[in-house]
């Protein structure tokens, strides 16, 4: 049987995969698991419910609520707020556990379920087994009293603006000028709000969400629309959130792109400046740039790799205490202040670094990194398990590896989820990056053909 939870809890297709019925089974064994058999207190448990503005999350949203309530767990509906806000408030509000209706970057017609532990942390593995396993028994359904009741959560963004605010130590936007790209998503009434009472004036695209219209032209994934408002403001920089706005990229005033590895960069920077970068560490994925990597080591900086996802970033940061961690896709985790990605929080963060040092973007990311050029290329139909093992393909990685010193480096990685190997190759030129990456395409594709 196919497991249910994926990499970010249970997503796809709104009346596809994810029905309103499944919405409502899969609450009622989230109650029973994260709530009754969890609950540290002698009180009904609580949760706390919130979602992004595509349209199936009102009907998602009200049959994950009616799942709740019906096995006996006290409901604070948020109503539609970004992912890290939902994991903040599960702490704040000392809940039981927390559930994000949201497909993050996907288009309107996706959304998903995503549960939250105590503290607002994401499940483990086994967890969510444990939630699966619960569905193929009977509900828990009581009576009376002790049904659970749902109330509207009135103060949850007010809570989460101010907690964003206290993020910054005091430090003023004040002076700057910041485009911000909120995707039609979560993020739409929050980050501007937030951008706003710390000083600076906000430009803002992307914020008129109508339940259709999210990630669509905008946002994170989207950049062209926030560098040409940026250029056209005369904007200090830009920030654009994804659709949960639990991820963040930027745009210098130039209009170039700012991603996350030199966000990470500039950030790591400023926390060891600070003496606030636990053990001098920054917790990336083996997706992140090579320039990052070497940029870091210069400053004293050193990385600890692991698999991609955020997920893998957590753990690696939670095992070792380490206060700053990320992908290269914008999704920035400070366990100081979060206990998940939030584009919101690592935006504010960014401009308060260009505040305090008055230097603009372009440059602060230009001192902690230069970007290598990379080239990925996915080849399909292959046998993926081979790929770590097969002789010819290993040999002609390290002869790859040889020709580009150590200027550059390869990464073959299988796809998760398909007969997919992804060849990543960085170099110290776009020329060879290319060359080297189409010849070890071109190596897996006959070598490991199914």
């Amino acid at each position: 049987m196919t497991r249910l939870f994926g990499t970010d809890g249970v997503r796809g297709q709104a009346n596809g995969l994810l029905t309103a019925d499944l919405a409502l089974r899969l609450s009622q064994a989230a109650a029973v698991v994260l709530g009754h058999r969890r609950s540290l207190v002698e009180r009904r448990p609580v949760a706390v419910v919130a979602r992004d503005p595509r349209v199936s999350g009102e009907f998602l949203s009200a049959a994950v609520e009616a799942g709740l309530a019906s096995s006996g767990v006290d409901v604070m509906d948020a109503g539609v707020l970004p992912t890290p806000a939902a994991a903040f408030l599960v702490a704040d509000f000392e809940a039981d556990f927390g559930v994000m209706i949201s497909a993050s970057h996907n288009p309107a017609p996706d959304n998903g379920i995503k549960f939250l532990g105590a503290g607002g942390h994401k499940l483990d593995d086994a967890v969510e087994d444990e939630i699966e396993a619960q569905m193929a028994e009977a509900p828990l359904l009581p009576v009376g009293a002790e049904v659970g009741r749902v109330k509207r959560f009135s103060d949850a963004e007010d809570r989460y603006v101010v907690h964003l605010l206290q993020s910054l130590g005091g430090v003023s936007l004040k002076g700057l000028k910041i485009v911000l790209d909120c995707a039609h998503g979560a993020a739409s009434g929050c980050s501007p709000e937030a951008f706003a009472a710390a000083g600076a004036q906000v430009v803002v695209i992307g914020a008129e969400p109508d339940g259709l219209n999210i990630n669509e032209g905008y946002g994170s994934t989207h950049l062209g629309p926030l560098q040409e408002a940026v250029v056209a403001n005369g904007a200090d920089l830009g920030i654009a959130h994804d659709g949960d706005a639990d991820r963040c990229l930027a745009v210098d005033h130039t209009g170039a792109v700012v991603d996350g590895d030199q966000i990470m960069g500039v950030l790591a920077l400023a926390l060891k400046e600070s003496r606030t970068l636990v053990d001098d560490t920054l917790v990336v994925t083996v997706m992140s740039n090579l320039g990052l990597k070497l940029g870091m080591a210069a400053a004293g900086i050193q990385l600890v790799e692991t698999a991609v996802g955020d997920r893998y970033v957590l753990e690696a940061m939670r095992t070792g205490g380490y206060s700053l961690g990320g992908e290269q896709s914008g999704h920035l985790i400070f366990s100081d202040y979060a206990t998940t990605g939030d584009g919101v929080l690592t935006g504010l963060q960014l401009a308060a670094r260009v505040a305090s040092t008055g230097k603009s973007l372009h440059v602060l990311a230009a001192e902690a990194m230069t970007r290598l050029p990379q080239v990925l290329i996915n080849v399909q139909g292959v046998d993926k398990a081979k790929v770590k093992t097969h002789q010819g393909v290993q040999e002609a990685v390290a002869a790859a590896e040889v020709r580009l010193g150590e200027s550059g480096r390869v990464l073959l990685r299988p796809s998760g989820t398909e007969p997919v190997v992804r060849v990543m190759v960085e170099a110290a030129t776009a020329d060879l990056a290319q060359a080297e990456s189409q010849t070890l395409a071109e190596i897996v594709k006959t070598e490991l053909a199914l």
